[in-house]
């Protein structure tokens, strides 16, 4: 399974150790120790020349990934949803393999896709066996994937690829036993008992897309800076909002109250953004300021842990990132398009909400069931695997790593060897880093204080303090 002060730098220097510099450093985990191994610098010009040679390969991915755009090549056209009106939500939407062929990708995917293999051949016999060079022949052969699975669109086939790219809800995590849907089905019951008309004062959408832009732009301004981060109105989007390389884009007809653009400004912009500012940033491993398949959980994963870091999340929010990975695992397991529609009917939205979270998991697939798009399970398995991650870290006295999860559009597995090439200026400390992770003790408590009260006798803790409210 697969694993997005401001504006402050962190990394060597800062009293919580530097990447590259621990002559035998302990790993977070027995497969990441495995690519930690202490790295032994070439003689200078054999250090110059490979710099050289990594940026160049570095760039053509860059340029290769360019065009690419999965979400825009999924698009349903505006007409889809007022038919879907029209017919009263009762008649299965009509998208094919056509359809989808109508929307110009800019580029021929069959020939990008022989092109990023080609240049992953390049990689392998320029550099060798070294480990950048293997997370750059990763990126390039999961490019080449996305390539055949755009062709695949509104196909059956689509699925295959989704699924191998973006993992499945019946993936095991890696504790090798729960599963992603275990998550989900435990979530879905916890987060159905709580009421949050009592949480605190109701937060009311009163913002349009207009506003929202107006108010990410003073912010983004501040926290990065020197930077200069764009944030634009777009009635193309599904989402409330998407970030790209250095812009936000805020769905025109959007209505967002002012804790939904908190959550934004933490997501979109201190995660995404900064993560794509910082990689683009990289001297040499330019790569990283792009986003392959195999990073999207930890972007995502982390862009959720913020908002919940930053207290900016609430009940509704956590439901429909959760609902996502059900949602998905319905469609797998053959449920249309009409039967997703209608579960979210009983789960109290309204028809349009109802027909955007499902066209959510079937864009590019087929719309009958049994192979969808599977890329929504990522904020689950990321805010979990992430978790772990930084707490693995902290435990076994590698924080610096924490840190390096800012440094661009990573997998966990690719930490390890981007650390260990700070010391000789491969690879530079991100720019851009939330507080929370510029300094790292309060984080580094909270994750103790969660996995000690996680190993409490919960339920018989639950109990005693339901009798006590009893008494009220």
């Amino acid at each position: 399974m697969r694993d997005r002060d401001a504006g402050s730098t962190g990394g060597p220097g800062d009293g919580l150790g530097a990447c590259g510099l621990d002559p035998a450093p302990t790993s977070v985990t027995e497969e990441l120790a495995a690519s930690a191994e202490p790295y032994e610098p070439p003689l200078r010009d054999g250090l110059r020349r490979y710099k050289e040679k990594l940026a160049a390969l570095a760039d053509k991915a860059t340029e290769a990934q360019k065009p690419i755009r999965i979400l825009h090549a999924l698009q349903w056209p505006t007409s889809v949803w007022e038919d879907f009106r029209a017919g009263g939500y009762r008649e299965l939407p009509t998208l094919t393999a056509e359809s989808y062929a109508r929307v110009d990708l800019g580029f021929d995917p069959i020939a990008r896709a022989r092109d990023f293999r080609d240049l992953a051949e390049q990689v392998a016999r320029t550099l060798g066996d070294d480990a950048l060079g293997g997370i750059l022949r990763a990126t390039c052969m999961e490019y080449a994937e996305v390539c055949e699975m755009l062709v695949a669109r509104g196909t059956p086939g689509f699925y295959g690829y989704a699924r191998r790219l973006y993992g499945s809800p019946k993936d095991r995590l890696p504790d090798g036993v729960t599963t992603v849907r275990d998550i989900a089905h435990t979530q879905h019951a916890l987060l159905a008992r709580i009421h949050e008309a009592r949480l605190g004062p109701s937060s009311q959408p009163v913002l349009d897309g207009a506003q929202v832009v107006e108010l990410l732009r003073t912010r983004f301004a501040t926290y990065f800076g020197e930077d200069s981060v764009h944030v634009m109105a777009d009635d193309g989007i599904i989402a409330d909002a998407a970030a790209g390389s250095d812009y936000v884009k805020v769905r025109g007809g959007a209505k967002l109250s002012r804790a939904d653009v908190d959550i934004l400004e933490a997501h979109e912009g201190w995660v995404h953004v900064a993560t794509s500012l910082n990689g683009a940033a990289q001297p040499f491993a330019r790569w990283l300021g792009k986003g392959p398949p195999r990073t999207t959980s930890v972007q995502e994963g982390l862009a959720v842990l913020m908002e919940l870091l930053t207290l900016r999340s609430h009940p509704r929010r956590a439901r429909r990132l959760n609902e996502r990975v059900l949602a998905v695992d319905m469609a797998e397991d053959g449920a249309s398009f009409l039967d997703v529609f209608d579960w979210y009917r009983t789960e109290g939205y309204d028809e349009e909400t109802c027909f955007n979270a499902a066209r959510r998991v079937f864009r590019g697939g087929t719309l009958t069931g049994g192979a969808p798009f599977t890329k929504d399970i990522a904020y689950t398995v990321g805010l979990v695997t992430n978790y772990h991650f930084i707490r693995s870290a902290i435990r076994a006295s590698r924080p610096e790593m924490v840190r390096y999860l800012f440094v661009g559009k990573v997998a966990h597995e690719d930490i390890p060897a981007l650390c260990a090439r700070v010391a000789d200026g491969i690879v530079s400390t991100p720019r851009h880093l939330p507080p929370q992770f510029v300094d790292l003790n309060g984080l580094a408590l909270w994750m103790a204080y969660a996995t000690y009260f996680s190993q409490m006798g919960l339920d018989a803790m639950d109990d005693a303090y339901e009798q006590l409210f009893q008494r009220g």
